[in-house]
């Protein structure tokens, strides 16, 4: 099968994903609070017009698919789909204070090191098997991290934060395979949008009136939700996980670039070791698959 087209997918989604502070410092002004809530509720507005519009017949899947399990399932499911929707608005608002008022480096790192929190979370929930090479990224992780929280312990904290709850999220959506990822992603947003409405009422401030907020809004939810999310799902079909795992780097590394060269972040020489100690983790993580990949591409030659 030629996988061209779904890795190029796959690298546009974190090409762009890449670009997020893009949409998140011209309003970074703005309480984090106020730009969750426009975030949430524009996105569910979009995502309720594309289903609707031309999805029709995978929400009806869904739909059966649902009904077809018994009420134990069907509540177990209910409940992993309601906590992966509170995690993920705990993971969006969360990132909006890092990369606003931490520092777009702090928002780089979450990433950087999410797959391999995720890796250790799916070995303590999942009882998932990790290697001895996986231990020892960890353990490189580990070391990287107390390097890092000489003089910056406070954004180190919201880094992990972020970082952990989105790898929560990812070890929940493994266990909702089974429905279309796009369906789910506008079930949980409706889900918390209904929850959280109370609070979108009593703490959201003054409605905006500068036209860089909606025009921010906008990007954030089309060109960093709703797209990626197409071309995400479009490039899973295509190539497995271990490739998505190495793609999924442009993300973070794109953001670290912008940190250093657009937004001009200070960086310490302490910060240097550790971010280098990072990399030296993923290369080691990731060091089966690389080379896995590479006998892949001898062979086909």
């Amino acid at each position: 099968m030629n996988q061209s087209k779904y890795i190029i997918a796959a690298i546009v989604t974190y090409f762009l994903w890449g670009f997020f502070s893009f949409g998140l410092k011209p309003i970074a002004h703005y309480p984090p609070l106020d730009i969750l809530f426009f975030r949430l509720y524009v996105s569910v507005f979009f995502l309720v017009l594309i289903n609707v519009g031309f999805r029709r017949n995978k929400m009806k899947a869904d739909f059966a698919l649902i009904k077809s399990f018994d009420k134990k399932k069907q509540r177990k499911l209910g409940s992993l789909i309601i906590g992966g929707s509170l995690i993920l608005m705990i993971n969006w608002l969360m990132f909006i204070i890092v990369m606003n008022h931490i520092s777009v480096q702090a928002a780089s790192l979450s990433y950087l090191v999410c797959p391999i929190i995720t890796t250790v979370l799916a070995f303590v929930i999942l009882k998932e098997h990790l290697t001895k090479i996986k231990w020892i990224a960890v353990g490189i992780s580990f070391l990287a991290c107390l390097v890092l929280s000489f003089g910056h312990f406070i954004d180190l904290v919201y880094s992990l934060i972020v970082a952990c709850s989105f790898a929560l999220y990812i070890i929940i959506q493994r266990s909702l395979n089974v429905f279309d990822s796009f369906n789910l992603l506008m079930t949980q947003l409706l889900i918390v949008a209904i929850l959280m409405s109370p609070l979108a009422f009593f703490f959201s401030g003054p409605i905006p009136t500068e036209t860089i907020f909606y025009k921010c809004i906008m990007m954030i939810v089309v060109l960093f939700t709703i797209i990626p999310m197409f071309l995400n799902n479009f490039a899973l079909k295509g190539i497995d996980s271990s490739t998505v795992g190495i793609l999924i780097y442009l993300n973070p590394i794109m953001n670290f670039i912008l940190a250093i060269f657009y937004y001009k972040e200070p960086i310490s020489s302490m910060q240097m070791i550790g971010y280098s100690l990072i990399l030296l983790a993923i290369i080691v993580f990731n060091s089966q698959t690389i080379f896995r990949l590479k006998n892949i591409k001898k062979s086909e030659v």
